[in-house]
């Protein structure tokens, strides 16, 4: 059945690829939409460990469960960054910036760690037709965080800063987009180190907690839309990524040079008097090599190519709306793999604002240098991961908004993924760097529920609820070589957590006056050091906000994050700021 399977997948790639070399599925065209006014949020999502970026570049994870509310809107970056918990305070120590109509922002912020937020962006262009944006945003950090085995303060570094341009022209038929962008993170592997047993053997002080590590991202993309002016619809997007990183594991050598060549495109067209058909399609071939070969010990990457065709029926009916389609994907190189996943959405009105919808899908998840970096910086530099294969990602639920202010989700799900990737941490005695993070691949599957509450009083009063519980199951993977060093008897889902509560509340008390609480609880998570498995403390964060908005140009604010002083890690061995607070100010102009 297997065989069959795959034969029909391989047939369905090579009769159309053709198309592959432009391809652009739903969730994907979302990330290169280069000319959006957006909100950005902070997220949490159970797959990210660690981060402390908040802008990334391209490309965007959706979010799985809400972690906390807006904290400021920058109109003028051109693409949602990456969302993630992060290490700039034990939470949001972000700002929020108004809508406004102005062309131009400006927030600057600091707080205790010396932690320091700026933003500028500006429309140079913002007509019917053109629109030209540049943004710059920096986060930095560098305070003494916690203590190393050895009663040695540890001091946590990072220094990150994005900047880039983006600009869009409305032809009577098409639409173009055009967009290119820098990343450069700097930032020390402060972490302590995970075995006890090398303290005792005193070789602690001989890695390196002071010198920065470089990542550098690079990212370019240019876009094409058609405006329903044809019997076919289209839309084509092609890029180019290239990340580097400093150094290697050995600190002196050089370290890897990620290029990754990207296209997608979506054609479609109305038939029938409404239902659409249509294929989607996407490509990204890797090429790895070294910053620095005269200098770097050579050693093999897995150049390859990742595709998926998408063809896709849509019909819509007064009540109901359904999608039927099929992902046919391909992966080439050491991991070849040809595989097939549903690609179906339904939803239906069952009462006035009651609706039941369903989705069942699957994908190829690169995990690149490029998207792995935004997740976890203080991966072992060497790595490169393995791609992960979504058989299956299910959800199903009912939304209603019945009540007056008041909205409701329940919700449950199921997802498939073989070659899923777990971070543990990684020790060497042989290497400059001492508390990295390894990867365990496991196939693993995931039933999830929970149910989401909101209520609102005519924007005086709003508060929110969200429960979530994580059910896994993970089985080692059949290897002709060990995937690690060290053998694990009792597999976890490690860093993922269990159960997750997320709270929020906001007061408008009087005009231009905003009041604001969010909650996050995070249980159940594991990791693996020392030859056993280890619980890892709960995250429980409380955090407060208020923000002074005088007028349409000058806004204030002030934060208080981790007001409970809980200590806990995202990634074990490095662990996240106590109690902080940030002041600053916004200038819309």
């Amino acid at each position: 059945m297997k065989a069959i399977y795959n034969v029909k997948a391989l047939c369905l790639v090579v009769a159309l690829g053709a198309a592959a070399s432009v391809h652009a599925q739903e969730d994907k065209s979302k990330e290169k939409e280069l000319n959006r006014e957006m909100t950005l949020e902070r997220e949490y999502d159970p797959s990210v460990q660690d981060a402390s970026k908040v802008n990334t570049l391209p490309k965007i994870k959706e979010p799985v469960v809400k972690k906390m509310p807006i904290d400021y809107s920058t109109f003028a970056v051109p693409t949602d960054p990456q969302q993630e918990l992060s290490l700039l305070g034990s939470g949001s120590v972000m700002t929020e910036i108004p809508y406004s109509k102005k062309r131009g922002y400006l927030n600057l912020g600091a707080g205790n760690y010396m932690n320091i937020n700026g933003d500028l962006g500006y429309h140079i262009l913002n007509t019917e037709k053109d629109k030209l944006n540049v943004f710059l945003s920096h986060r930095s950090t560098n305070g003494n965080i916690g203590y190393l085995q050895m009663d040695d303060k540890q001091k946590a570094k990072l220094n990150n800063n994005l900047g880039g341009i983006n600009f869009s022209h409305e032809y009577e038929k098409l639409a173009l987009k055009l967009g290119f962008g820098i990343d450069h993170s700097t930032f020390n592997y402060y972490g302590f180190v995970a075995d006890l047993r090398l303290v005792d053997l005193g070789v602690l002080p001989l890695f390196d907690y002071d010198t920065n590590q470089a990542n550098t991202k690079i990212g370019g993309t240019i876009g094409f839309e058609s405006k329903g002016h044809g019997p076919f619809e289209y839309a084509l997007d092609l890029d180019y990524k290239r990340f580097t990183n400093k150094y290697g594991m050995t600190g002196g050598l050089g370290g890897i040079a990620e290029n990754t060549f990207g296209a997608s495109f979506d054609l479609n067209s109305e038939f029938n008097g409404g239902m659409t058909i249509g294929l989607e399609g996407e490509v990204e071939y890797f090429n790895y090599g070294e910053t620095e070969p005269e200098t770097t010990v050579p050693f093999e990457r897995n150049n390859h190519l990742e595709s998926t065709l998408s063809p896709y029926l849509k019909m819509n009916g007064e009540r109901w709306n359904l999608r039927l389609g099929a992902n046919a994907m391909i992966i080439t190189g050491d991991e070849k793999k040809v595989f097939l996943s549903p690609n179906i959405n339904f939803d239906v009105e069952l009462a006035p604002k009651t609706v039941f919808y369903a989705t069942a899908t699957g994908k190829v998840s690169a995990n690149s240098a490029w998207e792995i970096s935004a997740v976890n910086r203080y991966i072992n530099p060497d790595l490169i991961l393995e791609a992960s294969r979504t058989w299956l990602d299910g959800i199903a639920g009912i939304k209603s908004g019945a009540g007056a202010g008041f909205w409701f989700d329940v919700f449950g799900g199921y997802k498939i993924t073989d070659n899923e990737h777990f971070f543990l941490p990684q020790i060497s005695m042989l290497t400059k760097f001492g508390n990295v993070s390894n990867v365990a691949y496991y196939n693993a599957k995931k039933f999830f529920g929970g149910a989401s509450l909101k209520y609102s009083y005519q924007q005086l009063f709003n508060i929110s609820l969200k429960g979530v519980y994580n059910s896994w199951s993970v089985n080692e993977i059949e290897r002709e070589e060990p995937a690690g060093e060290t053998t694990i008897t009792d597999i976890k889902a490690f860093g993922k957590p269990k159960a997750e509560l997320f709270g929020e509340i906001s007061v408008v008390p009087m005009d231009n006056i905003t009041l604001s609480m969010d909650y996050y609880l995070g249980t159940g998570r594991y990791t693996h050091a020392n030859g056993s498995n280890i619980k890892m403390d709960n995250i429980n964060e409380l955090n407060m906000k208020g923000t002074y908005q005088l007028n349409e140009t000058f806004g204030a604010y002030i934060k208080f994050n981790n007001l409970l002083f809980r200590k806990y890690e995202l990634l074990y061995g490095y662990p996240q700021q106590g109690f902080n607070a940030m002041v600053g100010i916004n200038l819309n102009f």
